[in-house]
């Protein structure tokens, strides 16, 4: 199995040299090897998670490890889904490096078995995991669209447009690709509460603890619920959907790491060493 984990970061660090390779060269080509890299390193990266789902019985998510694999798992599957419905292929440069590094990270931490406890065991834990692991992975890459709107902007705005201007596509396509991601994400992320909801009235007998990461997942999930009130309402697109995408993924980075770490909570259980 560790040799399984090298050969899919192996594909992935693969992927990313396939993708800036693109971004510099512009033949598409390397995009499609690109591509096909990063599918190959999800499928291997999938064959990982569902040993590990077969050897201790629930979804593997009880350390660091663990939950940060599953978090590059989803950022690549939700990149190829997205890549298949919307052919933007230019955010393999932001996609591919982001699996890449994820799953680095999570290989330098400890992997020896802990002892599994019942309140792993539960198919509203594995409903509430994959929901918001792809909602997740959603909003991750709503923020790569989004800074990738922010530079082409400055690009068609300069006098002179260079290297960016060339190579990203249309303000447009950008714009739409990242709402979708935002569409996405939040669908996920409502079912992944609801669900998490359901598992923690049959685990801890209530529905809602006021634990740090309930609170701030409902903090994410009033922040993303804005952004689409305002984009239906008021209208918000453009730069200002962007910067809130960015912000957006910010709150989510310190909802999924930030908040075990510096707050106590029974969610610690799912991120520990």
């Amino acid at each position: 199995m560790e040799l399984l984990i090298i050969i899919t970061i192996l594909f992935y660090m693969l992927s990313t040299v396939g993708y800036f390779a693109y971004l510099f060269l512009q033949k598409n080509f390397l995009q499609r090897v690109a591509f096909y890299l990063l599918m190959a390193g999800f499928l291997c990266h999938s064959a990982v998670i569902g040993y590990g789902f077969v050897r201790s019985g629930h979804i593997p998510i009880h350390n660091l490890y663990e939950t940060l694999s599953i978090a590059g798992w989803a950022i690549a599957g939700v990149f190829l889904i997205l890549q298949y419905k919307f052919k933007l292929k230019i955010l393999g440069i932001y996609a591919a490096p982001l699996a890449t590094l994820v799953m680095i990270i999570a290989s330098q931490l400890p992997r020896e078995p802990v002892q599994v406890k019942n309140i792993f065991k539960s198919f509203w834990l594995i409903v509430h995991v994959i929901t918001i692991f792809i909602g997740e992975a959603s909003f991750a890459l709503a923020c790569g669209v989004g800074l990738l709107y922010l530079i082409q902007e400055h690009a068609i705005k300069s006098k002179h447009h260079g290297f960016f201007f060339r190579r990203l596509p249309s303000l447009e396509l950008l714009d739409t690709t990242g709402y979708a991601c935002i569409i996405a994400g939040f669908t996920m992320l409502t079912l992944g509460l609801i669900s998490g909801f359901v598992y923690a009235k049959l685990v801890w007998g209530k529905f809602w603890s006021w634990d740090p990461k309930e609170v701030w997942s409902g903090i994410t999930w009033l922040l993303y619920a804005a952004l689409l009130h305002q984009r239906l309402a008021v209208g918000w697109r453009g730069r200002r959907a962007a910067i809130m995408a960015i912000i957006g993924f910010a709150v989510v980075l310190f909802t999924f790491l930030g908040v075990n770490f510096l707050l106590h909570g029974h969610h610690g259980e799912f991120t520990r060493l």
